[in-house]
């Protein structure tokens, strides 16, 4: 069983340190969205996507080692988390102690990826925003300006400049 804690903290560790790299790449991906900077944001992106595979394998190898330890313990898969791990190794006070370290760690980083996510959807948000505001502002651009062109009643015509051309008479 010591072995299986051991090896359940050593996939959390592993698993804190690219989850640490993802708030790096986050962070760095938050600045190159202020910058504007379309390649630094690609190059992040792609960074990101590394890094999350690589957080998948180690997901996929801590499921195994929870599943073993839900086996010895004669308990189902779901129902096992960490902190009921912790209280089981009252009797192992340093393993208790890194596991715990190591789950508040995590968690802690998780949360900060969060808040950096949040962040960063934002931004991704308002970037849409003005691209959508720029492209109506260019269409517009295209268009011909109402101008003012009234007939003998003195009433406004609202013909667009370039919709009959100019009167050639004037």
């Amino acid at each position: 069983m010591a072995s299986m804690m051991d090896d359940l903290t050593q996939v959390l560790e592993d698993e804190t340190v690219e989850y640490r790299k993802l708030v790096e790449l986050s962070v760095e991906l938050k600045e190159a969205l202020i910058a504007s900077d379309v390649p630094l944001v690609e190059r992040c992106t792609a960074a990101q996507e590394e890094v999350s595979n690589g957080i998948r394998s180690l997901e996929t190898r801590r499921s195994r080692v929870m599943n073993d330890i839900a086996v010895v313990l004669n308990k189902k898969p779901e129902e096992l988390k960490v902190s009921m791990l912790e209280e089981s190794l009252s009797g192992q006070p340093e393993l208790q102690k890194r596991l715990a370290a190591v789950r508040i760690e995590l968690k802690e980083t998780m949360d900060e990826l969060k808040r950096v996510n949040h962040t960063n959807q934002t931004l991704l948000k308002q970037s849409m925003e003005l691209l959508e505001f720029d492209l109506n502002l260019f269409r517009s651009m295209r268009q011909a300006p109402e101008t003012a062109n009234y007939n003998r009643s003195a009433v406004n015509t609202g013909d667009l400049l370039g919709s009959r051309g100019f009167d050639a008479k004037q």
